[in-house]
């Protein structure tokens, strides 16, 4: 998922015995084992592991009967996160793959399914783990488990006839800045943008616990929710559907294009963007469950009669004044299904600032230092205004009376 994303911690269960899976989930782990294997260093941009890995994912489309392609691109020089990596000039590759439509009504329109294959190699920019850099980031969950998720979609869909054409894309350089959704939007379709009827994205979806599935973008067409409802069926969902196109994945690109989104993501954990994401902690059966219900919606959506009623909403702006970089580090492990007016938090990173003050789950963050916190953004922007070794006063909401607490901040992983 795209490093801007704030860093939290979760448990998980072991996962079920290989022997007890079902031949989607073996087959889904396998995807992930091959993917998050030391060999395939972390499958950084420009290494040969994310080559073997695009290559992978090609030969598996081709197989569940897609017409899969390559779609090269090279990365600009002035991207903005090459001040980091030095990979101004790097090529690199989305892998793409198309079911043609059927459907004369139909003609021209578009259902993208995407993943992204890249992660973070062997640290450095983005990692979230101190003195990491050096050690293979697997990825186990960010993303090989959306990208195992897109080949078992392709397996469901293959050698059938949809109406409108259904496109796969797994997607290169998203940890660098969604790089290679920006220049699929840019460059793919011989059809205008606006032929994409709908952009479903699976962005971190190995850690599957208590049925609990986030559907993000709900909210960007009117018909999204009842759809949603209709499909969850058996085995169900605990659901949470909601919010706008906007968040630090591969779908906002096409939400900035006015296009229908949906992002499927299991939520977050204390191996987010470490070294320690690894296959062994990957619900397999879970990747399995999701990859049917996003297929049965990509289905839908491709047979649909009528369109879309898309609903925009305003990008977030950073607040003004606000530092650069990832700032400061608290640890604490945000609700991503939302919390009206603070942020609520499911928990902290042990030995974290957040929990030698005091935080702990069930709070509510209203207010870091100056900086009133009303969303993800605020606290995002709260964070990089401070240094490591700031001394901030934190308000939250806890039991229903307001609290405050000291901290004294730490310093991010770079």
């Amino acid at each position: 998922m795209l490093t801007t994303l704030l860093l939290v911690t979760a448990t998980l269960a072991a996962p079920a015995s290989q022997d007890t899976l079902s031949p989607a989930a073996r087959r889904v782990l396998a995807d992930v084992r091959f993917l998050a294997d030391d060999r395939q260093e972390g499958r950084g941009v420009g290494t040969a592991g994310l080559n073997r890995a695009g290559a992978y994912i090609r030969d598996a489309f081709s197989r569940a009967g897609f017409q899969a392609s390559f779609q090269d691109f090279t990365i600009s020089p002035d991207a903005p996160a090459v001040l980091h990596t030095t990979l101004g000039g790097t090529a690199t590759r989305n892998v793409v793959a198309v079911l043609p439509g059927t459907s004369a009504a139909f003609r021209g329109g578009v259902v993208v399914i995407g993943a992204h294959y890249d992660h973070l190699g062997l640290g450095g920019f983005g990692a979230m783990d101190p003195d990491s850099t050096g050690r293979v980031h697997n990825g186990a969950d960010d993303n090989a488990s959306g990208t195992a998720a897109l080949l078992e979609v392709a397996r469901l869909l293959g050698h059938r006839r949809p109406g409108r054409t259904i496109v796969l894309v797994a997607f290169s350089g998203e940890e660098l800045g969604t790089l290679g959704s920006s220049y699929f939007v840019q460059h793919a379709l011989p059809q205008p943008v606006d032929s994409i009827y709908a952009m479903l994205n699976m962005d971190m979806v190995g850690r599957l616990r208590n049925a609990r599935l986030l559907a993000l973008g709900a909210a960007t067409a009117k018909e999204f929710p009842a759809l949603l409802d209709s499909l969850n069926t058996a085995p169900r969902f605990d659901l949470r559907a909601s919010g706008d196109g906007w968040g630090p994945s591969d779908h906002a690109v096409f939400f900035a294009a006015r296009r229908p989104v949906l992002h499927f993501f299991t939520d977050l954990h204390e191996d987010y963007h470490r070294s320690t994401d690894d296959w062994d902690k990957i619900n397999a059966s879970g990747i399995a469950q999701v990859a049917r219900f996003v297929g049965d919606i990509a289905w839908t959506l491709a047979n649909r009669a009528g369109p879309l009623t898309f609903v925009d909403a305003p990008r977030p702006q950073a607040s003004a004044g606000g530092g650069s970089g990832y700032g400061a580090y608290l640890g604490t492990i945000p609700d991503m299904t939302g919390s009206p007016g603070g942020v609520r938090i499911t928990g902290v990173r042990a030995g974290s600032p957040a929990e030698q003050a005091g935080l702990k789950a069930g709070d509510v963050i209203t207010v870091i230092g100056a900086k009133v916190v009303a969303n993800l953004y605020d606290k995002t922007e709260a964070l990089r205004s401070h240094q490591a070794g700031d001394t901030v006063v934190i308000v939250v909401k806890r039991d229903g009376a307001e609290q405050r607490v000291t901290a004294v901040l730490g310093k991010r992983a770079s």
